[in-house]
């Protein structure tokens, strides 16, 4: 009980000093956790810096599901049944600190997830927009368009990062369930950005390819390496239309263990569904799918974004080859995704909206499955830090192996989810 009060007391005494940084809660270079921050992706290049000391932004997020979901399969193998219900709340906290003119740093703690009851660091990074710490005005032609990051940080692999739900920042997700096969990792890295007034942007990092981070050897080595990449357009064309399109690239050389598509410790929004009904622990990333490259992988992700007045569509094409340490040859993973939201009311405060997300993999034991899900979705804004909003889930799986707890597996059925994130 002790270990459990201490975070709550550490946060709450931070809570209790909010107030002395609440007049002014503004950072340069930086994406709002409300509602603001809706559709942004890569952090913004502000033009007109406002540092006057050092700053610290305290923020955090709260989430809470009501679940009406049931599941199902051939029966061969018994899966759990489920119920409906409120899933244990989800909470993190952000430390944001305007360090100096230019530089920034942001940090992210679950303080309760559904993996991890108990906190733990998500990861932290330094942002640097300005080189003004080597001395004034140094490199100012290139800082004008670059950033660079660097720390333990979530890889910016793809736009669908921007849009997923991170443990309770669940604010810039429409609806309640990430993707099918959620690209999400934090490693070791750097990330050097390059942004023009023309619209065009583009991206280059390396990171040490590990979850995971420590010094033991494994064979003859003690980390790995991934190269990452991403080129793109996104310019508001005028006051109703806004266009992106952006292609990225992950890469691993050699490394030990990749968890690029199994990486989210915050777990599934899906809790207990397709479980095996003797399973003495939770499978926290159930209703998701991983290829299981954890040796070696390529992936590629394609993201076009268009908003025209309310309408806007987001997409996800992505292309992935990899294998385990166990194989020899690699083998493939197509996903592809679609969804249209429509904003309306007073400043968009409310929204519907539909996802469509299928995935096509061949497994190690040589077997071709597809995933099917269909998601609807509608939310309103109670105010900007506040969201309600609810789904509508059908989640198929085809063509698995007779006796697999997947075969003719599926669960269907509503989400409703209540968000603050401040």
């Amino acid at each position: 009980m002790k270990k459990t009060m201490k975070p709550i007391a550490l946060f709450m005494a931070l809570l209790g000093g909010y107030g002395l940084f609440a007049q002014d809660r503004h950072l340069d270079n930086y994406r709002q956790p409300d509602k603001n921050g809706i559709n942004v992706f890569e952090s913004p290049k502000d033009t007109v810096s406002t540092f006057n000391g050092v700053k610290v932004r305290i923020g955090g997020a709260f989430a809470l599901q009501y679940q009406a979901l049931d599941n199902e399969n051939s029966g061969m193998t018994p899966i759990k049944e489920v119920g409906y219900n409120f899933n244990l709340a989800t909470a993190n906290l952000d430390l944001d600190v305007a360090l100096h003119d230019g530089v920034n740093l942001h940090l992210r703690t679950y303080l309760s997830s559904r993996h991890h009851h108990e906190p733990y660091v998500k990861g932290g990074y330094l942002q640097i927009d300005k080189l003004d710490f080597i001395e004034e005005g140094f490199l100012s032609d290139v800082m004008k368009n670059a950033t660079v990051k660097i720390g333990h940080m979530e890889n910016n692999y793809g736009d669908a990062h921007f849009r997923r739900s991170d443990n309770a920042q669940t604010l810039f997700n429409p609806f309640v369930g990430n993707l099918i096969m959620d690209a999400f990792t934090t490693e070791v890295g750097a990330e050097v950005y390059y942004k023009t007034e023309s619209g065009f942007l583009g991206m280059l990092g390396f990171s040490n390819g590990k979850l995971n981070q420590k010094v033991v050897k494994t064979g003859s080595n003690t980390g790995g390496a991934a190269f990452l990449a991403k080129l793109g357009y996104d310019k508001q064309i005028n006051t109703d239309l806004r266009f992106r399109l952006t292609g990225s690239l992950y890469n691993t050389g050699y490394a030990p263990s990749v968890y690029l598509y199994n990486a989210d410790r915050a777990g599934s929004r899906y809790y207990d569904i397709m479980q095996n009904a003797t399973a003495a622990n939770d499978d926290f990333r159930s209703g998701r799918f991983n290829p299981d490259f954890t040796n070696k992988i390529t992936a590629v992700m394609i993201n076009p974004f268009v908003k025209y007045g309310g309408l806007e569509f987001f997409g996800t094409v992505e292309m992935t080859s990899g294998r385990s340490i166990a194989e020899s040859e690699r083998r493939k993973t197509q996903q592809y995704a679609g969804e249209l939201v429509y904003r309306f009311g007073k400043s968009e405060n409310l929204y519907v909206g539909g996802r469509y997300n299928t995935v096509d993999a061949e497994l190690m034991g040589g077997d071709e499955v597809t995933i099917n899900r269909l998601q609807a979705g509608a939310g309103w804004f109670m105010t900007k830090n506040i969201l309600m909003k609810a789904e509508y889930v059908n989640q198929t799986y085809n063509d698995y192996a007779v006796g697999s707890i997947l075969d003719e597996g599926a669960f269907k059925g509503v989400m409703v989810e209540a968000v603050i994130s401040f």
